[in-house]
């Protein structure tokens, strides 16, 4: 099992918010006395004149992945801008960047969350928040990759405990305490309320973030959070490893869209039907099967092959060892997300937790996977120090307030997160009800897209309910043209209720539906 230093608690710097205030240039907080902070640069940004990199801003642009969700271009407000290196081990370099509005600041603190292996800045996130003016910040969970090149995966790790302890977890507390020392410094006086923001690793790094260090937020936005990450990577990896098996399982494209389209026709509802996805995905049983060939392989079947691998991915892994269900498989209605997981090559996002974190072997194969005693290893390595229990009460008892979401056509099918859910109100004490709520979105992909509206205010949500003490029961969520003007709108109800039709009115509008018991 990978062991957590002694020393890695004890490097993570303390919270300065109660020490003396004062006020500092932009410039002046080049000089802040702060451990572990080096290369610190600070500088003025005028408005209108910060332009992002591409990688993790293109991503963090789309409207849903943005924290208040706004669909239109985002021009900067004045604000300053502090980069600096972060080194609480001898081998960490965590680069992080805090935004300081130049005016305007509303007294609030935001960290926005990373996505897949991380190495990146998410300055579409940054921007957003700064410009509902918030002092914001983000980190590349020290290491640096551009998505979808060579080496965003999770080989920064190989030989490197100490950067994937700073993955895991201390990067972002360490970003937590130097951004507010910052906003301390500039402001003269600490937030007045912090959240945190973020979708699939963001959303698990804001669940750590609520277990690990229980003051650091007041409130904590977690958008699909694949927890634990050994049981939903193994749940990713698995269909390949059944197609290795048998490369006749594979299910190429046009065929998913085939059973996408049957699905949709047996489960979509009354609007679900005309707009392309299924409604209410937690009430659909439809079986593969019923499109398995008579004869021949043709393009308008399933091969029993096909219909067998399927199955088996909706139902998810089970332990060889013990028969349990490791993670429950997608929705059905996921269909046209599932390509990249109904291959014989394995997800390589997901297939690095085992190949890189778990056996720390570059040359480790899916055929010499199991789903008994190698994953049951894995999980013993990885869930320690990645995974995150259903005991979140000192988080609860501050007041603490987390909300999740996810998409019915995400891999994540939400019923295991509604699982979770369940499980923190039994585990957290009396606090957790009250302090939790969870939306699952009715055909929205993983953290964005589908044709489900897929577009609402986080950001709005979680402050207006931290603030006020009143939690979101539903929200308007919203599905954009590239332009920027919406499509339609729907509302999204708080865990278990959904949005039905109300039998008038245009499908197209949110106020013709209603929140309602499943």
């Amino acid at each position: 099992m990978l062991a957590l230093p002694a020393a890695a608690e004890a490097r993570t710097p303390a919270d300065p918010a109660a020490g003396p205030a004062g006020r500092s240039t932009c410039a002046q907080l080049a000089h802040l006395a702060f451990p572990d902070a080096a290369d610190v640069r600070a500088e003025e940004v005028a408005a209108g004149s910060f332009s992002a990199p591409g990688g993790g801003g293109r991503l963090s642009s789309i409207p849903a992945m943005l924290p208040s969700g706004t669909a239109k271009p985002i021009a900067n407000p004045a604000f300053c801008r502090v980069t600096a290196s972060l080194r609480p081990s001898g081998d960490s370099d965590i680069r992080v960047e805090v935004w300081l509005p130049a005016q305007g600041w509303n007294g609030k603190f935001l960290a926005v969350g990373s996505f897949g292996w991380g190495g990146m800045i998410m300055y579409g996130g940054l921007l957003d928040g700064l410009a509902q003016g918030y002092a914001v910040a983000n980190n590349d969970t020290g290491h640096q990759a551009t998505l979808g090149a060579a080496g965003a995966g999770g080989e920064f790790a190989l030989s490197h405990p100490e950067k994937l302890i700073d993955y895991a977890w201390r990067a972002n507390h360490s970003m937590v305490v130097y951004a507010k020392a910052l906003v301390r410094a500039r402001y003269g006086k600490g937030p007045t309320k912090s959240y945190w923001i973020g979708c699939s690793l963001g959303g698990l790094q804001g669940l750590i973030e609520a277990q690990r260090f229980p003051a650091d937020f007041d409130g904590i936005v977690a958008g699909a959070p694949p927890n634990p990450i050994s049981s939903f990577n193994a749940s990713q990896i698995w269909a390949s490893w059944l197609i290795q098996s048998d490369p006749a399982r594979a299910m190429p494209k046009a065929k998913l869209a085939l059973l996408h389209d049957a699905v949709v026709k047996e489960c979509g509802g009354v609007v679900g039907a005309q707009q392309g996805f299924v409604e209410e995905p937690g009430k659909c049983t439809f079986d593969p099967g019923e499109l398995q060939c008579k004869g021949d392989d043709a393009p308008d079947c399933l091969t029993a092959a096909q219909v067998f691998l399927m199955r088996q991915l909706y139902e998810g892994p089970r332990n060889s060892r013990t028969g349990a269900n490791i993670y429950p498989g997608p929705a059905r209605g996921s269909e046209l997300t599932l390509d990249m997981f109904t291959q014989a090559k394995p997800m390589p996002v997901a297939f690095d937790m085992f190949r890189v974190v778990a056996f720390e072997n570059p040359q480790f194969t899916l055929a010499e996977m199991d789903f008994g005693a190698k994953f049951e290893a894995a999980a013993a390595k990885i869930d320690p120090l990645l995974g995150v229990g259903s005991n979140l009460a000192p988080f609860f008892k501050r007041g603490g307030r987390l909300l999740f979401y996810v998409g019915w056509n995400d891999f994540h099918n939400p019923t295991e997160l509604g699982s979770y859910y369940q499980r923190l109100a039994q585990d957290s004490g009396r606090l957790a009800g009250p302090g939790t709520r969870l939306f699952a979105v009715p055909g929205m992909n993983h953290c964005m897209g589908g044709e489900g509206c897929d577009t609402f205010d986080k950001l709005g949500a979680i402050d207006a309910w931290a603030t006020t003490g009143r939690a979101p029961e539903e929200m308007v969520s919203a599905k954009y043209d590239p332009k920027g003007e919406a499509i339609r709108t729907r509302p999204i109800c708080a865990w278990p209720k959904v949005a039905r039709y109300r039998g008038t009115g245009n499908i197209a509008a949110a106020a013709s539906f209603a929140c309602v018991a499943p």
